[in-house]
């Protein structure tokens, strides 16, 4: 059981992966690598204990390794703990634990829980008052667990760093994300920051920093265990490639009335229209907020683009008639939240844009707006983008209080439109002619400028070539120097993102001898000037991106397939960053 809810969080980590298992004893099991190395490491045959832990690890304090892996044990061996986050006074408590005498197995900040927990035991407190005044001495952000030798009970906190309660007949369920449970229940709590969880076989109690119990809400999660697997692909990225039809399909169901031609998002209905926008975002995120700014500026309502880590609310003019969009997949990302947190604490509303039910952004926002994507297990965020960019489209048109006729009839015609992109494609054709490339430049123009962006960042991801995005009319400015015979150039090429222009730009990179790609709404127009067309069908400017990025994906992917890549879990990245 627990090796299988591993595998269903690996995307979140796999440095390392390790489990604890209770009976009489606390077993622990680890090992650097993938699950299937954990796996291996085990020894035949059943193992006592009916409690456990598991942990998937990306690496923060120290290198993946057989010591660095979790769980983490105290010296008596009878406590196991499991830790996302960092622990910012890690360090000070390390040097005080070391000198009371303790040793440390490993270069982790987590191995100072277990120590802290041993000492408050060895003062004669019970295994919940040990745990609660051990979490009390750390600063930073965690999930945490911890189990005890002769006991069923794991005791759980939870500060800035998901964690989520599954309540099952045959058991009780305590993971980072649903996934790891899916198939055993659908019945989730979502723990808040400062909360604490007992859980036994039967019982789920949840209480306060104060210890006072509290009544927390269940919530049923929507999605069969089957959407998480990966089917018949053999890559979840390229399963998640081919979801996108059905994707837009759930982001719009009920949301545009094709009568009166208006949008309809309820849940923005007590929404007053602000002053400003600011989006903050990081990644893939980050290109989707770039784009659904401009479309905002468009509309007449000023807008501007933040790095979610590179936000600082004392930096920037901040007040109640700020609203300030976080772009985030999981609604876990820790510099998002951060900058959400900030934008909160300055006055300002807040919009939460993300793909998950009861994540900390969707419960801290005043507002929530879901893509509904479905879960996404491949670490290259895919279909996430594009309904975050649909979704942006749509707020745009409630913020705008109008939407053109012709844009709501290319959203209804959109998820057939993907469907023929999909079908169509040459993508995978290219990838043995450019698979040997020194680097691959991608350049667009207004609304395919973020798509370019994201297409290197994909290409960056799961080829681990070098690959830079550009606004085409940028590439002259500095870039223009890297450009050679082996460098493959992807020009996004459509209509109403000033398609002349960025064809004087592929003039410029074929003088210098570079081979062109041109994704194009125009094929009849530009193939004459390019080496390779990966065409998309026409349909409104706002909307031709999103055909144009699937092209950019397929073409990673199968570079990335070609090259023989880690395309589902490439080397050191993680799905949801947790860490600022």
């Amino acid at each position: 059981m627990l090796l299988t809810g591993l595998s269903g969080l690996e995307y979140r980590g796999y440095d390392s992966a390790g489990v604890a298992l209770v009976d009489e004893a606390v077993d622990v099991y680890k090992r650097e690598g993938e699950v299937s190395a954990l796996e291996s490491a085990l020894p035949e045959g059943p193992v006592p204990g009916a409690t456990g832990l598991g942990h998937t690890r990306w690496s923060t304090h120290g290198p993946p390794s057989d010591a660095n892996a979790h769980p983490h044990t105290d010296e008596t061996g009878q406590i196991a703990v499991v830790h996302n986050g960092i622990i910012e006074n890690y360090q000070e408590l390390r040097d005080e634990l070391t000198a009371r005498g303790h040793v440390f197995e490993s270069e982790t900040d987590t191995e100072v829980i277990p120590h802290l927990i041993e000492e408050r035991l060895e003062v004669g407190l019970d295994h919940g008052p040990a745990f609660r005044e051990a979490i009390a001495r750390l600063e930073g952000s965690y999930a945490i667990a911890a189990v005890f030798a002769d006991s069923d009970t794991v005791y759980a906190a939870r500060h800035e760093s998901p964690l989520v309660i599954g309540l099952g007949d045959e058991g009780q369920y305590l993971a980072s994300d649903v996934p790891a449970f899916i198939e055993y229940t659908d019945q989730v709590i979502y723990l808040e920051d400062g909360e604490f969880a007992t859980l036994t076989p039967e019982t789920v109690t949840v209480s306060d920093e104060t210890g006072a119990v509290v009544e927390p809400v269940v919530n049923e999660i929507a999605w069969d265990p089957e959407d998480a697997g990966k089917g018949s692909y053999e890559h979840y990225m390229k399963k998640e490639i081919h979801e996108q039809s059905r994707a837009i399909q759930d982001c719009l169901r009920g949301r545009v009335d094709p009568e009166t031609n208006h949008i309809l998002l309820e849940e923005l209905a007590e929404l007053d229209l602000p002053a400003t926008v600011q989006l903050v975002a990081c990644g893939t995120s980050y290109h989707a907020a770039r784009y659904g700014a401009r479309l905002l500026r468009e509309h007449g309502i000023a807008a501007q683009t933040f790095l979610a880590s590179e936000y600082r609310a004392e930096t920037v003019p901040v007040d109640e008639e700020t609203l300030v969009i976080g772009v985030t997949q999981s609604g876990e990302t820790a510099d998002t939240m951060r900058a959400l947190r900030e934008a909160n604490g300055a006055g300002a509303v807040t919009l939460a844009l993300t793909n998950t039910v009861g994540s900390s952004a969707a419960r801290e926002c005043d507002h929530v707006c879901y893509i509904r994507a479905g879960p996404e297990i491949g670490v290259a965020a895919t279909k996430t983008f594009a309904s975050q960019q649909v979704a942006l489209a749509l707020v745009t048109g409630v913020l705008a209080e109008t939407a053109e006729p012709a844009f709501l009839q290319g959203l209804a015609e959109l998820p057939a439109q993907i469907q023929t992109v999909l079908e169509n494609s040459q993508a995978q054709a290219l990838a043995d002619a450019y698979v040997d490339s020194d680097a691959y430049f991608f350049i667009g123009r207004e609304y395919t400028a973020p798509v370019a962006l994201e297409g290197a960042l994909k290409m960056k991801e799961i080829t681990y070539k070098h690959a830079e995005g550009f606004a085409a009319g940028e590439l002259k400015h500095g870039p223009l120097a890297l450009v050679t015979e082996r460098t493959p150039v992807f020009a996004l090429l459509t209509e109403g993102s000033r398609l002349e222009k960025t064809l004087g730009n592929v003039k410029e990179v074929q003088a210098r001898g570079a081979p062109v790609i041109a994704v194009t709404d125009a094929p009849q127009t530009v193939e004459r000037y390019v080496d390779h067309v990966l065409e998309v069908p026409s349909t409104h400017p706002y909307l031709t991106p999103i055909l144009a990025n699937i092209q950019l994906q397929l073409a990673s992917y199968w570079l990335a397939n070609r090259l023989g890549r880690s395309i589902d879990k490439p080397r050191n990245l993680a799905k949801s960053v947790t860490v600022e």
